[in-house]
């Protein structure tokens, strides 16, 4: 049960006063639909309204607070759609107040002839003469506090101002209540932080730019409550795995020697080291949830393969899921040959099995008569059951947040779980969204494998970059073709991908596919699957093949407006090239002149194909947020912490957790109560539900 005292921030935030359903739909698009979305967005900009000239030194287009006699009205003639005048001076000059569609009897109590009054906004010069339309505030002189000095600016969106965006937040963080302290009283004296009530008021009240900064202290507090939130629900969810016994999975090793004979290359060091990791877990009597993380091109899936083994040896079945039907695919062809070595059976199961072909399936599945399943997310549907499923392999884990692994714990009878990921991560986010497991990284490639050259090019030089594609694929090779957008757009002048596709095509004919986001699965499914087979030249894409095809022909990659992706999503893309035995290349077209931080982008994909390294150099560059990105949905959005700054706060919030854990297991302390409160306050209260199910 959520603590009583947090009811008002988890209100609906139309019960903040002039939040209609309209208002509250804009506000919930800019932050979220609950009171405690607004407290939780800081301020991003500040409109500053303390500097006070007279009307002769007023700078043009700055904001300025001036103190000014109202002298006359000028209301334009009944019937003409003329704007209604004000005059006003002060010892240095005239200022004109214009307002369009005025009503009078308003402006004429707001701006009483012969009166002082203060007026902020905008000064320009029209005709020579200064002026100052529809000032932002008028207020009395003997009533500064009518006129804030400081005005916070949150995100907004079409149709929502930045008045009502502010008004709705400052009545949110008036209704948040006192809650008693979950930090340290030691931690808060040594870092010289506020309670959280006063640090919220703090970070929602900035008066200079350097109070918007994620370094305040205010908000460096609310971080590390978010960080600390973070920290305590991944432990109360590795307490809970550790506490639901697993079973102890043990082969013989008879399957895995005959694989590994058969295999044409030996493994590598770091694929020993993982195996050895992985076989020591399914071994231990605690369920194993562990992260295999490695490089494109590392040799993750023929260690996911050999564990599979390991379940099967010891009599049970074993489970892989990759995020795509056509990857499903890959894994079974690429299988195939060592499946059939071991004498091991594998099948498929996607979306695409219907009738009497699932229902074939699935006896046997249930029979036992199937040893590993590969297939996509139908793998967990209600109707899939195992005879005996000991191993569960997940591949492309990013995809997949903490939430979905809570729920495939439930799917037979508590299988262990390798999950696998190409996307190298950076330590602090993956202790944010891998935190609750054990971890395993594969740091070197198979030898033999080629580097992909990777060379950046002008846009201007594009009719020589369209030459060599056409060179290679006349050999018989193919190339991909990354744009950053679908369709062309007017708002930022980037190639769409369509209007390559049609470009390309008159020069390379019918050989030349499309796939992107807003096709269909099945229809992007089919073109890939062309690609995949030889069928087509060219693949022109939007970034959906930056996990996928295994082309083996495919030897030049080709990113049009590089500067405008990350450095680890260049990566990614340069991946899908180099996986056969020729020499392949990666062209990053970007248009000048360059960015620093672009320059500095491509210099490092330039100089290094350690994708570790690379991640490390993206959070620096970019920050967390942009790291991450939308498709990233399996990593946690933090609302106020920010990784490429708060590292250092990221480590004491783990180190913290742990203690809790240490003392107070069941968050039953004051401390504890308060920690509850906290796990509530930012969303992670799927981790209590754990502690009362104990």
């Amino acid at each position: 049960m959520r603590p009583a005292i947090l009811n008002p921030l988890f209100a609906d935030i139309t019960v903040l006063s002039g939040v209609g359903p309209k208002i509250a739909a804009l506000i919930a698009r800019a932050a979220g639909p609950r009171v405690v979305d607004l407290i939780l967005t800081p301020p991003s900009g500040l409109i500053d309204r303390s500097f006070r000239p007279t009307i002769a030194d007023a700078p043009e287009h700055r904001i300025v607070t001036l103190e000014v006699t109202v002298d006359r009205h000028h209301a334009p003639p009944k019937g003409k759609r003329l704007p209604y005048k004000i005059i006003c001076s002060d010892e240095s000059g005239f200022l004109t107040l214009v307002f369009f569609h005025a009503r009078q009897d308003y402006l004429q109590r707001a701006l009483p002839e012969g009166e002082k009054r203060l007026v902020s906004g905008k000064i320009e010069d029209y005709g020579g003469a200064r002026q100052m339309a529809h000032p932002d505030y008028i207020a009395d002189p003997e009533k500064p506090g009518d006129m804030p000095l400081f005005e916070p600016v949150y995100p907004l969106t079409a149709g929502l101002t930045a008045a009502v965006m502010r008004k709705a937040v400052t009545q949110a963080v008036a209704r948040t209540p006192a809650l008693a302290e979950w930090q340290e009283p030691t931690w808060l004296k040594a870092r010289k932080w506020q309670g959280w009530k006063e640090s919220l008021v703090a970070a929602h009240s900035p008066e200079a730019q350097e109070d918007l900064s994620s370094m305040t202290p205010a908000r460096q507090r609310i971080a590390y409550d978010e960080l600390l939130a973070n920290q305590l629900a991944l432990a109360l969810i590795r307490k809970a795995r550790v506490k639901s016994r697993g079973r102890v999975i043990k082969g013989d090793g008879r399957l895995i020697a005959k694989t590994r004979a058969a295999l044409p290359f030996d493994l590598t060091n770091a694929q020993k080291d993982a195996l050895k990791d992985i076989f020591e877990d399914m071994r231990a009597s605690e369920r194993m949830v562990r992260l295999l993380q490695g490089d494109v091109g590392s040799g993750k899936t023929i260690v996911a393969f050999l564990s599979m083994l390991a379940a099967v040896e010891s009599g049970a079945q074993a489970a892989l899921m990759a995020p795509t039907e056509i990857l499903a695919r890959q894994h079974l062809e690429s299988f195939a040959d060592l499946a059939d070595a071991a004498g091991v059976r594998m099948e498929i199961l996607t979306g695409r099995d219907k009738g009497a072909t699932r229902g074939e399936k699935l006896s046997r599945l249930k029979a036992g008569d199937i040893d590993i399943l590969v297939g996509t997310h139908a793998l967990f549907q209600d109707d899939v059951e195992f005879r005996d499923l000991a191993l569960v392999v997940i591949d492309e884990q990013h995809r997949f947040g903490v939430r979905q692994r809570v729920a495939l714990a439930h799917k037979g009878p508590k299988p262990d779980l390798l999950v696998m990921t190409a996307t190298p991560i950076p330590r602090t986010l993956s202790l944010t969204a891998y935190g609750d497991m054990e971890h395993s990284r594969i740091t070197e490639k198979p030898p033999g494998r080629k580097p992909v050259e990777t060379r950046a090019i002008p846009m201007s030089r594009l009719d020589d970059v369209i030459a060599a594609v056409k060179r290679v694929t006349a050999q018989g090779d193919q190339a991909y073709w990354v744009c950053p957008l679908v369709e062309e757009s007017d708002v930022i002048d980037l190639t769409a991908a369509e209007e390559r596709f049609e470009s390309l095509k008159e020069v390379l004919g019918e050989r030349v596919g499309l796939v992107h986001g807003r096709m269909s699965g099945p229809d992007k499914d089919a073109v890939m699957e062309r690609f995949y087979r030889g069928e087509l030249s060219v693949l022109i894409a939007t970034t959906v093949i930056e996990v996928g095809v295994n082309a083996p022909n495919a030897t030049i990659m080709i990113i049009e407006h590089a500067e405008r992706f990350g450095l680890a999503q260049l990566h990614q893309l340069r991946g899908r090239v180099g996986r056969g035995d020729k020499k392949s290349s990666c062209i990053l077209l970007y248009k000048a002149p360059l960015g620093e931080t672009a320059e500095a982008r491509l210099k490092v994909l330039r100089d290094t194909e350690d994708g570790f390294v690379i991640a490390e150099e993206d959070l620096r560059l970019r920050g967390a947020g942009d790291v991450l990105g939308a498709a990233q949905s399996g990593f946690p959005q933090f609302r106020l912490a920010d990784l490429a700054v708060h590292g250092e706060l990221l480590a004491a919030a783990r180190d913290d957790a742990k203690l809790i854990m240490e003392r107070d297991p069941e968050l039953k302390t004051s401390r504890g109560e308060a920690l509850r409160a906290l796990l509530y306050l930012f969303s992670r209260d799927d981790a209590v539900k754990l502690l009362s199910a104990g």
